[in-house]
């Protein structure tokens, strides 16, 4: 109740002058870990297509060999969504709703989706980005890691400031400062990007903040960096991710086991086989 209630907010200027108290009547304070779960949705109707949620965030996926079908099927199940948010009073956002089409062929890199949602097309997205994450049509990450590499490079001017030569925090500070502003914006969804081809592009970047927890020279070998610095190289980081979170999915429980653990196999012991017409068809 302390989250939804008895809260106030005030705002500042850039001049210094402030409003009066205003009391939030809706909504939960943002950033916090418990506000996605006070306003999961555990009761979504079932649609033909895959179906993803995180708090408001929702994506539907559907794969197959003719564009029409695609198109049906999610118009179809975009329209179970919009009855089910109508009957719960709540509203589409429909300036952030877009569709995309992901797939390797080049002669239909130009293909635009026409998905239907309250008798409206929904804008077509050739680079949609969810849950912070900017996809591409063939799933390179090149447009995301490009972006991400310029979020970090007013990082590393932060932290270059932060160790100037007349002063400066000490290493142990610019290293936490390094793993809490920099390696956690490179490794934000590690797993799904880490085996892209441009993964390079960061990899200066990460060097550069190194070369300042370390203060060595620049003719100093990049691969002796992590090393005086006591952080996992870059290169390794992703892939640790990666296997902890498939570690954690073979739990019973977790939210990928059932699409990552394969079906068993039920055994049989001591099958018995008896033929009943012709030798290839058999009864078990």
């Amino acid at each position: 109740m302390e989250m939804v209630s008895n809260r106030s907010f005030t705002l500042t200027t850039g001049n210094g002058k402030r409003s009066r108290l205003r009391c939030l009547k809706n909504g939960v304070p943002q950033g916090s870990g418990l506000a996605p779960l006070l306003f999961y949705i555990s009761d979504l109707p079932t649609t033909i297509s895959r179906m993803y949620a995180y708090a408001d965030d929702l994506a539907i996926m559907h794969a197959d060999g003719d564009w029409q079908a695609v198109e049906g099927v999610l118009s179809k199940d975009m329209a179970t969504v919009g009855e089910y948010l109508q009957t719960w009073k709540l509203n589409l956002s429909a300036t952030k709703m877009v569709s995309a089409a992901f797939h390797l062929n080049n002669k239909e890199g130009k293909l635009e989706l026409k998905v239907e949602c309250n008798n409206e097309t929904l804008p077509f997205c050739s680079k949609p980005k969810y849950l912070g994450v900017m996809s591409d049509r063939s799933l390179t990450y090149c447009q995301h890691l490009e972006s991400l590499c310029k979020k970090l490079t007013s990082r590393i001017a932060l932290l270059r400031r932060l160790a100037g030569s007349g002063w400066g925090a000490r290493a142990t500070t610019l290293r936490i400062a390094t793993l809490a502003l920099v390696h956690s914006t490179a490794e934000y969804c590690a797993p799904v990007w880490c085996h892209s081809a441009h993964t390079r592009l960061i990899g200066p970047g990460i060097n550069d903040v190194l070369q300042i927890v370390t203060g060595c020279l620049h003719p100093t070998p990049a691969d002796n960096f992590p090393i005086l610095a006591g952080i996992q190289p870059a290169e390794l980081r992703p892939i640790g991710a990666t296997l902890s979170l498939a570690r954690r999915a073979v739990e019973t429980g977790h939210l990928l086991h059932s699409a990552l653990t394969p079906p068993r196999v039920p055994q049989i012991e001591n099958p018995i086989c008896t033929c009943r017409t012709t030798p290839h068809q058999f009864i078990w």
